[in-house]
């Protein structure tokens, strides 16, 4: 996902700057928040099990093991990782989105919370200042918690946590304060893909819908460009793999809105160094071939991208059409509809020279 300034200026514009103001109060909804189906958080609270699950989350603040790094630092005393946080939430902002997938987005757009710092530290972040520089403010668990209500009384379809890894705790504590004050919207696990297993199944019953990336298939690109995270495609492909036995593939309402499922976000690169074809075959034999798929083809030259030859410019119409027709070579049937509408233009500028 990307942050223009002109976006964010008029989605901050339509939500009030919501991150600097009182909560709009509780137990209330709008239109269009209301969901046939109940947010999983919900049963597990009414099975007595959801702050067993939040103390799990908070003990591995102690010898941090939120992520596939391990650093083994004590945040719950202020030390800090590679992902450059402490135990407190940092939050970037807090509004509707409208640039999210067609499902998530509806018509009232997704409740994106963005969270500053980031366990990867991708040489081509396209949200670097946030990600890395850890712009934004420091909220409570409480004050997360409002704001998740907040979003909720603006008629959001959910509440997307966006690179939610390292903070993954007091996203739990925030989710069961807000629960107990009338959140009835479904919670969006918006992660980089760098995850441990173990940690996504703390999530079990508790997240309706996982949008991990995968980001690179080849360990050495991963290293080289994802901040030396060599292990990063297999740790992402054993987390998906796990999201998707807890929620499966996609399931909408009657409108078309997300309700609880797997979606998976691949970014083509340059020089195929994402590894599209390897990620195309892999979730078509080890997820479904109805998996919800989006394959992005938004790449830019952001951040220090400009330091590697092989990612220092735009990908070409051939690069992102040769992506699309490979995953329906592989039979994935579920691709996002924004990537087929891009493919159909790249396609007409290949024909035309």
């Amino acid at each position: 996902m990307d942050i223009t300034r002109r976006h964010f200026i008029r989605t901050l514009c339509i939500s009030g700057g919501m991150l600097f103001l009182p909560s709009c109060g509780r137990n209330g909804e709008v239109s269009g928040s209301q969901h046939s189906r109940e947010p999983a958080y919900i049963k597990l609270e009414r099975e007595g099990l959801f702050a067993r699950r939040i103390e799990q989350a908070y003990a591995r603040f102690e010898k941090c093991e939120l992520c596939p790094r391990r650093c083994g630092v004590d945040r719950s005393r202020g030390e800090k990782g590679v992902c450059q946080a402490t135990d407190k939430l940092v939050v970037y902002s807090a509004q509707p989105h409208y640039g999210e997938e067609l499902p998530l987005v509806g018509r009232n757009g997704s409740g994106t919370i963005f969270f500053s710092n980031c366990n990867l530290r991708c040489v081509f972040c396209q949200n670097w200042p946030i990600a890395h520089a850890g712009r934004g403010s420091e909220v409570s668990d409480r004050k997360l918690a409002d704001m998740m209500l907040d979003i909720q009384k603006m008629g959001c379809h959910n509440i997307n946590l966006v690179t939610p890894t390292h903070v993954m705790p007091n996203i739990l504590n925030a989710t069961l304060m807000a629960m107990k004050d009338g959140l009835r919207i479904p919670l969006c696990y918006n992660t980089g893909g760098y995850e441990l297993a173990e940690n996504i199944r703390l999530l079990d019953g508790i997240v309706d819908i996982y949008l991990p990336d995968l980001k690179f298939m080849d360990p050495d690109n991963a290293e080289r460009y994802a901040g030396s995270a060599k292990d990063y495609p297999e740790m992402a492909r054993q987390a998906i793999i796990e999201m998707h036995r807890q929620v499966g593939d996609l399931v909408t309402d009657s409108q078309g809105i997300a309700e609880r499922g797997l979606m998976v976000r691949h970014l083509v690169m340059p020089n195929r160094v994402a590894g599209t074809r390897e990620f195309v075959q892999w979730a078509a034999q080890n997820l479904s071939k109805s998996t919800y798929i989006n394959i992005m083809g938004q790449y830019r030259v952001e951040h220090r991208a400009f330091e590697y030859p092989e990612i220092a410019r735009a990908i070409n119409s051939q690069e992102f059409v040769e992506a699309i027709d490979w995953a329906r070579e592989a039979g994935l049937s579920n691709l996002d509809q924004r990537a087929i509408s891009h493919y159909q233009v790249f396609r007409r500028r290949i024909s035309v020279f």
